[in-house]
């Protein structure tokens, strides 16, 4: 798989782009920036994905599959927060 990773440099970058951005959304993000700040956030976070997508081909680091991890992670916790706030509904 890294080996594919590091034949196919812009789908990786694209795919470590949209990870950490849906992990900044769903973690990080407490309201909703003004468009400049938000648009310095996410300049913020390409050049970050350029570093991790470094990191991934050069380095040979699971960058991808631990940010995959960490939203299957994040998942689970949601699903079980539904779960939580479905149980508590009933009488």
């Amino acid at each position: 798989m890294a080996a594919w990773f590091a034949e196919h440099l812009w789908t990786s970058y694209i795919i470590i782009f949209v990870l950490i951005s849906y992990i900044y959304n769903k973690v990080f993000r407490v309201r909703k920036l003004p468009l400049l700040k938000m648009l310095i956030v996410y300049v913020l976070i390409a050049i970050g994905s350029v570093i991790l997508l470094f990191f991934q081909v050069d380095a040979g680091l699971p960058i991808i599959p631990s940010l995959t991890l960490a939203m299957i992670l994040m998942l689970i916790v949601r699903i079980r927060y539904f779960l939580q706030e479905r149980l508590k509904k009933k009488p």
